[in-house]
This record gives structure tokens, C-alpha cells and sequence, in this order.
């Protein structure tokens, strides 16, 4: 029975950190001016309350990994480091002068690209940059993304004095043929290294990304890698499925033959291997492909029902206002997004011209608010409800008729005003999230714009 579920619902989806998701912006309807009064509106309404987040997107890497779909700039000299850190703290001015209040930072993520790349002094000198005019939330959480191979004990220890308490390491698989053809060779040793240098700074959160259905890999490969994991058993583990989408990233994800990757019933197999054998060591399920102890932050806010999804992910802290900056990072003030120039040297001339380095946007509508908070339920908590006139969905009728497809096969349960993913559903979730996305729904075409679902 899962078998052909998989095989009738293996289609191409969005990951939902957002609705509407980026292919479905509309551009007829956003300016940057429009965007900048949106952020204003939304930042004093929110500032004082819960503060805001704030995504810092650090492009450069030394070598391209051919399994990742991000955004980055693929250079070995380290000299990019200085005016790339002036350009950010820039752009953050830039957004200063647009309020006249203090910003409280409640989240602060750096990622990538490889935010590591950075020596610990420019590091330092970015987030001190960005704390001469803003003030840290009293349930601030820091994080960064970190490269084994690149991370240094200095740059971790640089960032816990600044605050830091939370560190992902890239991990994807411990297979040394999975490695080459990704392009990503880090033995365990350095994982290893980095994460007890993690622990004994003092960061109370250790995360370890590790993906299935990479080229060349097996059941006995994901046995392998989660065995490896156990012994250092980070605090919360996110284990993405492969996203392959060559028409999108061009040839960094073409260094290997789709014939190597696994498909179908058989990359799902390396995912149910993979969540039995975290359940074993403890770990408990979080919304779409993570896994988190009891001790972590990420479970303690699904058990209190105030997880939070993002452009950033998953997130324990939830803000109605995301500053993002750098090239090509996307900002949030809950009724519009906007994302930045995606190449370093025209996110450089913009900002130093004094522009906000906005491309493109979106105004979200009532009813895209009503959609949004319908599928960041799903997504967050498997269950949604329109019991109250304000959050039903003009359209309500024809979402339903979609909905009882899936309750049909056996993964919604529907009732008057909501409806539960049931947990052996949980797999299927964009997929029910897709029954809600009025724009995909409205727009399907044949052109494939995202990665398959399971």
C-alpha cells in the first residue's frame, strides 16, 4: 500500500518555507517601495513584542558541492572576506535609517554558501558591526552553518563569546564514493573534531545535516553514516531529501548520472531505514525532516506548540519581521517578501549606490494570509483549522475536494473546521500542503519547477 502511495504522490512540490513559494510571486503587484512600507509597518508592531529575525547569507566557498541547490560564489581568495563584510553592515544601515527604533534581534542565523569561508575576525567584526544599533532579545538564540573541513576552533569560540549557541554541520554522508560524486570529501575525523570543540566552548545545540537519496547511496551507507552519528549524537539532525533540480542550478548538479541516484520506493527505503534508527538513539520527529532530542530547543517547542517555519527552516523562535542580508537572502514582514540581487558583484554596486538591493517581491493578499497560516500549521504541527470565519479560504470548497483524495488513501483525517495529517502520513506532507496552494493550483503547468516530494 505505501508503496504505490509513494509512486502516485512522488511528485514535484514546494518545500513550503514560504506561501506563496518564490516561483509564484507576483511581480506585477510588488515595488521596492511597497516593500520597505510593509517592513516599516510590520517592525513596530512587532519590534518591542518579539523582536525580529535577522538572515545573513554568506556566499563564498572554496569548491562546489554538486549536490547543493543554494545560492553561492565559488572563489578561493580570501581577500573578498573585508568588502563583502562592509557591504553587509551597509545594507544593515540602510535598513536603520528606514526606522527610528532600536532594532531587538530575538533570532540571528548565518548561513550560506559557507559562513565559515570567514576568518574569526571578520566574523567578529560583522556581528559587533551589527550590534552598535540594535539590542539582543532576552530569548535570543544565535546560529551558524559550519563546514567541518573549515571551521576553526577559533571561529567557534569567536562566535560563543558573541553569543552563539547553536552550530549545523554539513554532514550529508560518510561514504567516501557518495563523497567524491558530490564533491564533498570530509572524513569523520574532522566532524568529529568540530563537534566535541562545539561542546566543550559550551553550545547547548549541535546539529548535523545529512541527506538521502545522493548518488550511489545505499541502505548499508545510511546504516553506515547514523551509526557514526551515534557516537558523537548531535542534539538535533536534519535529514533532507535530496533535492535534484539541474534546470534550476545548471551544471553543479551534473556531476554524476541520474541512473546513480536512487528513485522511488527505494530512496524512501533509505528515509524509513534512517528514522527507524534515530528513533532507536532517541530522537524524536520535527515537523518535515528533522529529528531532535528531548533536550533540544526544537523539540521543547513542537512539545509546547510554538514551532516555527522560515526561509530560514525550522526554528523554535518565531518573529513576524526577517530582515535578510547579503546576496540573493529574502526578507519577511509577514504581508510581503523580498529577496536581494543574487550575484556578489551587483548586491555590491546597489548597496554602495545606497539601494536596498531588492529584485523582486511579493504583496501578500488576505486570502495569501489566510493560505499562509493554513500550510505553516501543516507543515509545523500536521494539523490546521478554519473553525473562525476569518481563516476559511474563499475557495474553501475546492481545497476540500482535493483534500478528500488524501483522506481517501489513508493520510488526512477532515472534519468540519480542520483537518490532521495522521503520523504515518507524515512523509506525505507537502503533499496535503499542496492541496491548499490556491496559486499552485491555479497555475500548473508543465514546466517542472521544484524537486519530487518524497
Amino acid at each position: 500500500m505505501m508503496n504505490s502511495l509513494i509512486q502516485k504522490y512522488n511528485i514535484p512540490g514546494p518545500r513550503y518555507t514560504s506561501y506563496p513559494t518564490v516561483p509564484f510571486w507576483d511581480a506585477t503587484t510588488f515595488s521596492k517601495e511597497l516593500w520597505e512600507n510593509a517592513f516599516i509597518q510590520r517592525f513596530y508592531a512587532s519590534n518591542q513584542n518579539e523582536g525580529i529575525s535577522l538572515y545573513i547569507h554568506l556566499p563564498f566557498c572554496e569548491s562546489l558541492c554538486t549536490f547543493c541547490a543554494c545560492h553561492k560564489h565559488i572563489t578561493k581568495r580570501h581577500e573578498v572576506e573585508q568588502d563583502y563584510i562592509d557591504t553587509v553592515l551597509k545594507e544593515w544601515q540602510l535598513y536603520l535609517d528606514l526606522v527610528k527604533e532600536k532594532p531587538i534581534i530575538k533570532e540571528l542565523h548565518l548561513g550560506g554558501g559557507t559562513p565559515t569561508f570567514f576568518s574569526a575576525e571578520h566574523l567578529e567584526k560583522l556581528i559587533l558591526g551589527l550590534f552598535q544599533s540594535a539590542d539582543k532579545h532576552v530569548d535570543f538564540e544565535f546560529s551558524f552553518e559550519g563546514h567541518p573541513n573549515h571551521t576553526s576552533k577559533e571561529q567557534l569560540q569567536v562566535l560563543f563569546d558573541l553569543g552563539f549557541t547553536r552550530v549545523s554541520f554539513g554532514v550529508q554522508d560518510y561514504n567516501e564514493k557518495v563523497q567524491q560524486a558530490i564533491h564533498r570529501v570530509q572524513p569523520f575525523e574532522n566532524v568529529k573534531q568540530v563537534t566535541d570543540w562545539a561542546r566543550k566552548i559550551g553550545y547547548t545545540s549541535v546539529s548535523h545535516d545529512i541527506i538521502f537519496g545522493l548518488p550511489h547511496q545505499t541502505k548499508a551507507n545510511i546504516i553506515d553514516t547514523i551509526q557514526k552519528t551515534k557516537a558523537l549524537l548531535p542534539d538535533r539532525i536534519s535529514f533532507y531529501s535530496y533535492a535534484h533540480v539541474p534546470w534550476i542550478k545548471g551544471v553543479g548538479q551534473r556531476g554524476f548520472d541520474e541512473v546513480d541516484l536512487p528513485k522511488d520506493d527505494e530512496k524512501r527505503a533509505l528515509y524509513e531505514i534512517g528514522k527507524q534508527l534515530f528513533a532507536e538513539l532517541g530522537y524524536e520527529e520535527i515537523g518535515m525532516d528533522h529529528f531532535a532530542l528531548k533536550r533540544d530547543s526544537l523539540y521543547q517547542a513542537t512539545e509546547k506548540q510554538t514551532l516555527h517555519r522560515n526561509f530560514m527552516g525550522y526554528t523554535s523562535n518565531k518573529t513576524e519581521v526577517m530582515i535578510g542580508l547579503g546576496m540573493s537572502a529574502i526578507s519577511d514582514s509577514w504581508t510581503a517578501f523580498a529577496q536581494n540581487v543574487k550575484t556578489v558583484k551587483e548586491y555590491q554596486t546597489l548597496v554602495n549606490q545606497g539601494q536596498i538591493p531588492v529584485f523582486r517581491g511579493h504583496i501578500l493578499s488576505n486570502e495569501d494570509q489566510v493560505i499562509r497560516k493554513h500550510i505553516l500549521n501543516i507543515m509545523c504541527h500536521f494539523k490546521t483549522d478554519w473553525s473562525k470565519e476569518t481563516e476559511k479560504i474563499a475557495a474553501i470548497d475546492k481545497h476540500l475536494d482535493l483534500l478528500k483524495e488524501l483522506e481517501a488513501d489513508g493520510l488526512v483525517q477532515i472534519s468540519e473546521n480542520g483537518l490532521k495529517v495522521l503520523e504515518h502520513a507524515k512523509p506525505f506532507v507537502r503533499n496535503v500542503c499542496m492541496a491548499f496552494d490556491k496559486k499552485l493550483i491555479d497555475q500548473q503547468s508543465e514546466k517542472q519547477r521544484f524537486s519530487m516530494t518524497i
